[in-house]
Formats: structure tokens, C-alpha cells, sequence
């Protein structure tokens, strides 16, 4: 079958856009302080949904907004808050997005960050619309010393909330490991979402290579590092936590326009199809994989009719190279079949193992190809850790994002 190659987007979107989101309320992130919260809570940043805007809706305290809104600040100081990171590891880069918020977004913004050995004592409940923090938690917060922490981006101007303007990305060139961000805006106002992008971080050195884990789960530091089409979901979505809970928490493609106008299946049943779609992911850390499973949990009507899975095992510059090539370039040794193509059902959850799963040895990276398109919301690796350092190691990072030819 031929395969479609991926092409660079002509956006000028940053780069960083394809990690994961380690403080989406999906992968478990949490706001467990904000100094203010009168017209909006803070939680509200993490939402994995797009903001929006409902022109009639109101609180007793205000206009509702989708996002962390405080009060008009007549106190000295300035509003911050307190994230915890759903999964910690390292940020790559930064979304501060101000959408819908046009007279009223925070002026200007910074980011802090910490890696905690414990988890503060901090922690909010229940709807914080027209809360300000009490004295006991800011005496609990300032025991943090917050205002200390790394500097990931300096106090810089906002922009607002229109439809052209309101994302405030921000490159972040760090190494270091990250549980907790603060996010400080000047003085008072508006931010509709933090979106925090990066690779997730285990201590891989607990784990006995005698123990079977999800090699490529995003809390154990798997990533997507490229992909030809994400017209209605990213493929980094097959990584996250759970089962999805509806069709928008996974790798969904278009219909391709090269489907035949009538289809025919092989002695397999599987359609003969001249195309198909792909997308990269390096594992957490290199492993020897033997149990694989495919979930179409919620894809009823646009799931891949076939899948097959590829795998290789690259040093970091290895990657970069074909990171840098859009991935048209093969790996040294090529992509070796891990999984044979098999027939896809809807709404499913596919497992594999024993003869089905070829053996590969120990591998870093896979390629899930579905065929012709359609959509997948969680791919699983089971496996074992081999010897050498974790994948989250490799200095590449991933392409940007990519659009269908």
C-alpha cells in the first residue's frame, strides 16, 4: 500500500505543539491555589476543550467566562496560581492563550516552575467562582516560596483574546524535571487556558525489566514525534490516561480523497485501499514489546477499516534526522513489522499477543499505520525495559505539525 509522506504546514506554529499538554485536566493536572477566582476558576485553564464564549451567560458574580478570571485587583500585589502538573517531566514550550477575553485578559504574564519532592498541601474543591484564596492557604502557599522558582518565561505582554491574536506561545529550553508551575498575571484579569507542552518523565530506575508496562503511555514518556493527518484529532490523544471518554480524545484523520468509488476487500476481508495514514510515537524508554492493544472505544462509523504496526530502534541522532526529514527518510535498517495488518472493528477494544506480535527485539520507536483512514482513541504497548538510557533521553525534538497532501 502507499503511504502518504508528511508535509510541513505553512502555520509557523511552533514546533513544541506536538508534545503532550502534562497539565491538562485529562492527564490529571490540577490548580491547587489562586489568589483570586471572583468571575472565573482558576481549573478552568486546564480544560482540554477550546474556550468558548456563550454572549448571554452570567454568574450572580459576573459575566461567565470560560477560563480564570479575577476581580479588578484594588489591593496591592497581583493574582497567581499554583499548577500541578497531571504528569511531571520536561516543558518544551508554552501556550497562554487569552481567547475571548478582549477587554479584560490579563495584561501581562510569567511562568515559574519547581520540581517538588512532595506534593503541597494545597488543594481547592467545588466551584471557586467568587473566591478569593483564605489566609490559611496563602500562609500555606507562600511556605512554598514560589516566587523563587525557575524562571520558564519572564513577564512579558499579553495579547488579547481575538480569534488572530490570542495564543501567547513561548519556547522553553530547559532539562530539568517539572511537577508544579506557577503562572503570575500582572496585575489582575483574564487567561482562558495554560496549555504546558513536554515529554512526561518516570525514574526508570524503579522499574525491574521483569515488570510489564505501557511502554509508550504518556505518563511514562511516550510522544508523538510525527503523523500525516490530524484533521479531527492528534495522535498524541492515543497515549493519554484511561479509556478515551468520547471520539474527540483520539487520533482521528479525514477521508481520504484517493478512496476507491467502489471497494473490495482480500482474502483476509481487509479493503484494498491505495492509501493510508501513519503517525510516529518514541517510546518512554527502548523495550521489548510483546502484548499490543488498539482501541476504537466511541469510533463507530469512522474507524480504520486495517492497522499494521512498524517499529525501529534509533539513537537521539538517528531520530533528529528523521525527525528533520518529515520522517520521508528510513530509519537505518528500516521499519520492521511488529504487527501484521489486521481487520479493525468498530468501537473495539483489539488485543494482541503470542504469535499475532512478531518478535523485534528491543525498539524505541513505532509507526501505527491505519488504512484507509478513520479514527483509533488508544494505542498500548505492554512490554519490558531493555538496557540503555530511556527514549525521553534523545535531544530531538518532533516536527511540527503536519497537514495532509
Amino acid at each position: 500500500m502507499a503511504t502518504r509522506t508528511a508535509q510541513q504546514t505553512s502555520s509557523g506554529l511552533p514546533d513544541f505543539l506536538q508534545f503532550n499538554d502534562l497539565a491538562s485536566e485529562t492527564a490529571g493536572g490540577k490548580v491547587i491555589f489562586a489568589t483570586d477566582e471572583w468571575f472565573a476558576p482558576a481549573q478552568n485553564l486546564l480544560k482540554r476543550e477550546t474556550p468558548e464564549f456563550i454572549a448571554t451567560a452570567f454568574t450572580e458574580f459576573g459575566k461567565w467566562m470560560d477560563g480564570w478570571e479575577s476581580r479588578r485587583k484594588r489591593i496591592p500585589g497581583h493574582d497567581w496560581c499554583i499548577v500541578a502538573l497531571g504528569v511531571p517531566g520536561v516543558v518544551h514550550g508554552l501556550d497562554i492563550d487569552t481567547s475571548f477575553f478582549t477587554g479584560n485578559y490579563a495584561p501581562s504574564a510569567s511562568v515559574q516552575a519547581a520540581c517538588l519532592e512532595r506534593p503541597p498541601a494545597l488543594s481547592l474543591e467545588g466551584d471557586r467562582t467568587g473566591m478569593a484564596a483564605s489566609e490559611e492557604e496563602l500562609r500555606r502557599a507562600a511556605e512554598l516560596h514560589s516566587e523563587n522558582w525557575e524562571e520558564l518565561v519572564p513577564v512579558t505582554k499579553m495579547k488579547p483574546g481575538y480569534a488572530d491574536s490570542c495564543h501567547n506561545y513561548f519556547h522553553v529550553n530547559s532539562s530539568r524535571r517539572v511537577t508544579h508551575i506557577r503562572l503570575n498575571m500582572y496585575p489582575d484579569g483574564g487567561i482562558a487556558r495554560l496549555r504546558v507542552y513536554g515529554v512526561g518523565q518516570r525514574d526508570w530506575s524503579t522499574v525491574s525489566p521483569r515488570e510489564e508496562v505501557d511502554l509508550v503511555a504518556l505518563v511514562n514518556g511516550g510522544v508523538c514525534l510525527g503523523y500525516t493527518d490530524a484533521h479531527f484529532g492528534h495522535p498524541r490523544n492515543m497515549i493519554g490516561l484511561g479509556r478515551a471518554p468520547n471520539m474527540g480524545d483520539g487520533w482521528e484523520t479525514a477521508r481520504r480523497l484517493d478512496r476507491p468509488a467502489v471497494l473490495e476487500m482480500d482474502g483476509q476481508g481487509i479493503l484494498q485501499v491505495p492509501g493510508s495514514e501513519w503517525a510516529v510515537l518514541r517510546l518512554g524508554h527502548p523495550g521489548v514489546i510483546h502484548r499490543i492493544e488498539i482501541d476504537t472505544n466511541h469510533f463507530k462509523g469512522n474507524f480504520p477499516d486495517s492497522c499494521r504496526l512498524e517499529v525501529c530502534r534509533l539513537s537521539s541522532d538517528e531520530e533528529q534526522q528523521c525527525v528533520s526529514s518529515k520522517w520521508r527518510r528510513e530509519p537505518p535498517g528500516g521499519w520492521r513489522v511488529l504487527l501484521p495488518p489486521q481487520k479493525l472493528q468498530a468501537h473495539h477494544r483489539h488485543m494482541y499477543s503470542g504469535e499475532s506480535v512478531l518478535r523485534c527485539g528491543a525498539v524505541s520507536h513505532v509507526r501505527l499505520v491505519i488504512a484507509p483512514d478513520g479514527g483509533v482513541s488508544r494505542l498500548r504497548l505492554w512490554g519490558n525495559i531493555a538496557s540503555g538510557p530511556p527514549a525521553s533521553a534523545h535531544s530531538g525534538r518532533p516536527t511540527k505539525p503536519v497537514s495532509k497532501l
